[in-house]
């Protein structure tokens, strides 16, 4: 973990404003916009991408993927300018990560964080988001099943923390990649029957 360089009141500030912008539902407020729905009767009920893309509709998916990673990314940049410290930046990686996962506006029932989760590594340490984007590619290119590539991805975050020099950020990547294998549990017990859906499906 970086040392607490930041004044506690700023930081609990990073928090909660971090939190609020994590908890945007981009998946649900697309999917109404266009007209497609509710998300969470559609497909597996999830709000992330993975579930927009089966409305059959591509462009909202992506729209999803990117506007999720993109408010954790975000999250992380501008505390980041704000206080210049890592422990303000971590500390908004995490809590923008559980605004997806308890999201305030819905209940706080969100999704599995998976897009959050890769945009708060880019934003903290761009070459581990990379090394984890590939992983996620590489595992989808070989199975064609999203949960299965979220969960290789998040058990490989340590490593390539490890292998990236980038030690002061284990315990953050340890937690984050806990509660994305936590959130998938219900997808591992499919992916273990042979019943979890391949990418592209539009039922689950």
């Amino acid at each position: 973990m970086p040392p607490v360089t930041t004044d506690p009141m700023i930081l609990g500030l990073v928090a909660v404003l971090a939190y609020l912008l994590g908890s945007v539902p981009f998946g649900i407020v697309i999917t109404r916009l266009l007209g497609l729905g509710d998300l969470r009767q559609i497909g597996s009920g999830n709000i992330g991408a993975t579930n927009v893309l089966r409305t059959g509709n591509k462009g909202a998916a992506l729209a999803t993927l990117l506007l999720d990673a993109g408010k954790g990314g975000i999250a992380v940049l501008l505390a980041w300018a704000w206080t210049g410290a890592q422990d303000a930046a971590q500390l908004a990686a995490l809590a923008s990560f559980l605004g997806h996962l308890f999201p305030v506006w819905i209940g706080f029932r969100g999704g599995k964080g998976v897009a959050t989760f890769l945009g708060t590594l880019l934003a903290l340490a761009w070459p581990v988001g990379l090394a984890v984007c590939g992983t996620w590619l590489v595992t989808a290119a070989i199975s064609r099943i999203s949960s299965l590539s979220a969960l290789v991805a998040a058990a490989s975050v340590p490593l390539w923390l490890l292998l990236m020099g980038q030690g002061q950020m284990i315990a953050l990547g340890l937690v984050l990649a806990v509660l994305v294998i936590w959130r998938h549990k219900d997808n591992i017990q499919r992916i273990l029957a042979g019943t979890e859906p391949k990418i592209g499906r539009k039922k689950a």
